[in-house]
């Protein structure tokens, strides 16, 4: 029998390793508030931030305004609204079962809301500013103050991509990434009054956090590809090209049968409000969108781990909502076990057509189990070969295990997430639930080969983790990122044209003696029409063979599109943040505008947030640069 197999016949014989209270849980009425948020002048302020006090209940208005806030307990609430350089505004209100209860704000600007800083018992860094932007649930010490732990937090180094000669590297090879964690957390970040450190900026993921309006796949493949080649905005002689992705998005009713495993962190380091109660708001939701054919098991780990909700049909949802209800936090974090138990969960009903995948929600502080890292992702990995795919949400703050959780999700064969409020819950699990849990393609590759005639230099601007060898691009053995139903995926190079000023750094290598070109090499190099050539591989879910896309991109735009625009002030925006040394000329205030002429519809509001962002990052920026002893962590 293998380490594994003794592992869960040893939680067979030992029963439940936590205790479960027995008996149903007290039903407790609910019921929803719903209003608008104005300014001055009575125009609706899109992402304020609106939260019922005492509660992990918040959410961001949409481009109208509006809000609306479920799962509210009966009775009276207090609610509180608040924008970045408006005066924080609370009401009350009766909340009943019946229709929602309507409450609107209007707020009014109060520049002291821009300038406030937050000084608590112990010394705060002059980076740390409340600046009102969807600020989260606080307890025991002022919005923006960090707990003594807060440098338990860890984020893998990175190295930003160098520039490459084209003539001499034509081939970029990489893994796609749908994860967005990092756009998340560095929103946390600053609704806490502080920029993130450097390496807590990944933009790809940043990238990645927004839907774009790419084509609707309508060939044999499950996605789509767009490309795009028009000016960088913060270098006028340099461009960039756009690679978009867009997976085939599929109704839930249309989804295969699910076989879920919750695996649940109930350890002593989830107690916070932001931790273990929002994970449970947050699977609610996840649970209101299941259906008879699924299937749902419980898994927590604390000091230990058990099994505190065997296989339940979807539709008992007060079953599957009551063991919910149950849990508490408490114990030391037996992680690695956790996972042992609820991948032999999830293959005991193992569905040979359906969506097998073990769904892990955590902070990340693993302390008790497998004490190599290496054994534990070799686990995820071989468990992935039998068709269990792995989800990891990240929670909570302090102690987050960013660069860990990141890795399990890869090698998984999922994506990680950051989830800060119910308000990013609702995304994940209600807005993008196919993506959440289906996969249409995976090992998905790309690889760009960049025509020496027409491209000088190049450079991939993130997927710094994601970079593959190019003689990688044909092994299906190798490892790659998964598309889910309706996910897009962006990614941007930025070029130096042929011809044009070569203002970068490259590095250097001396003549070599024994090789020289062949004499075709100029015909090889293609058409002095086309720009790059850019190459896809993938599998399909239960597939071990690529099929291959190919496209060339040809043409640059003449105006560049609304995507685009939104793409490369992301873009130019995590560059900032992290200081890169390819910055060129970027400004906030450039970025932010066209951001904001790029906004477009907007239906759920997250572009217009994000130019909030953006102006937030830059006067917290502005504020730093301006302290005597101001830089923040690295």
């Amino acid at each position: 029998m293998s380490r594994i197999g003794r592992f869960v016949a040893a939680v067979a014989l030992a029963g439940p390793l936590l205790p479960v209270p027995t008996g149903t849980v007290p039903y407790r009425a609910t019921g929803s508030i719903t209003g608008t948020v104005r300014g001055e002048g009575a125009a609706p302020l899109a992402g304020a931030a609106v939260q019922v006090s005492g509660t992990t209940l918040r959410v961001l208005t949409g481009p109208d305004g509006r809000y609306r806030i479920d799962s509210v307990p009966a009775g009276g609430a207090t609610v509180t609204a608040r924008a970045i350089g408006y005066r924080i505004v609370s009401r009350t209100v009766t909340v009943t079962e019946g229709p929602p209860a309507t409450l609107d704000f209007r707020l009014f600007a109060d520049i002291n809301r821009l300038e406030e800083l937050i000084v608590t018992g112990g010394a705060v860094p002059s980076s740390r500013m409340s600046l009102g932007f969807s600020v989260g649930v606080a307890t025991g010490a002022a919005v923006g103050a960090r707990r003594p732990d807060f440098n338990t937090e860890d984020y893998r180094r990175i190295y930003e991509n160098a520039w490459q000669a084209a003539a001499r590297s034509p081939l970029s090879t990489f893994s796609i990434d749908v994860d967005a964690a990092s756009y998340t957390n560095v929103r946390r970040f600053v609704a806490e009054g502080g920029l993130p450190p450097k390496d807590a900026v990944r933009i790809e993921e940043m990238l990645n956090y927004f839907p774009y309006q790419y084509a609707e796949p309508t060939g044999k493949h499950p996605f789509s590809v767009t490309t795009e080649l028009a000016p960088a905005p913060w270098h006028s002689g340099h461009r960039v090209v756009l690679i978009g992705l867009q997976g085939r998005r599929i109704p839930m009713e249309a989804l295969p049968p699910n076989n879920l495993v919750f695996l649940l962190d109930v350890s002593g380091s989830m107690t916070d409000a932001r931790k273990l109660p929002l994970v449970k708001s947050a699977f609610r939701l996840l649970v209101n969108q299941l259906r008879a054919q699924d299937r749902v098991a419980i898994v927590v780990y604390a000091g230990a781990a058990g099994l505190v909700l065997p296989p339940t049909a979807g539709d008992r949802k007060d079953v599957i909502l009551d063991a919910i209800e149950r849990l508490q936090a408490g114990g030391s974090t037996a992680g690695a076990a956790g996972i042992q138990l609820a991948y032999q969960t999830a293959r005991s009903t193992f569905l040979a057509e359906g969506n097998n995948r073990v769904i892990l929600a955590t902070d990340g502080d693993f302390n008790v189990g497998v004490s190599s890292e290496g054994e534990l992702l070799r686990l995820i990995e071989e468990q992935r070969g039998h068709g269990v795919f792995l989800t990891v949400l990240g929670f909570g703050t302090g102690n987050l295990k960013d660069a860990r959780m990141e890795q399990l999700a890869d090698k998984g064969n999922g994506h990680y997430a950051y989830v800060n409020d119910i308000q990013e819950a609702r995304k994940v699990f209600v807005k993008e639930l196919g993506a959440t849990l289906y996969t249409i393609a995976k090992d998905v590759k790309i690889q760009v080969e960049f025509n020496p005639a027409r491209v000088s230099a190049y450079r991939l601007i993130g997927y710094e983790n994601r970079l593959l060898a190019s003689e990688d691009f044909n092994d299906d053995a190798k490892d790659a990122g998964e598309l889910g139903a309706g996910h897009s995926v962006t990614a941007l190079y930025e070029i130096v044209p042929a011809g044009a000023p070569l203002d970068v750094k490259l590095g250097s290598i001396d003549d070599l003696k024994y090789q020289r070109p062949s004499p075709d090499a100029r015909v090889r190099s293609g058409s002095r029409e086309e720009w790059m050539t850019v190459k896809l591989r993938y599998k399909s879910p239960q597939g071990s063979s690529s099929l291959l896309l190919t496209q060339s991109v040809r043409s640059e735009s003449r105006q560049p599109s609304e995507t685009f625009r939104f793409a490369t002030a992301v873009a130019g925006v995590g560059m900032l943040l992290r200081d890169s040394e390819h910055q060129g000329k970027a400004t906030y205030g450039d970025l932010i505008a066209q951001a904001r002429g790029a906004v477009g519809s907007d239906r759920d509001g997250y572009r217009g947030e994000f130019v909030r962002l953006a102006e937030a990052i830059d006067l917290l920026s502005r504020r730093v640069a301006a302290a005597p002893s101001g830089p923040r962590d690295n």
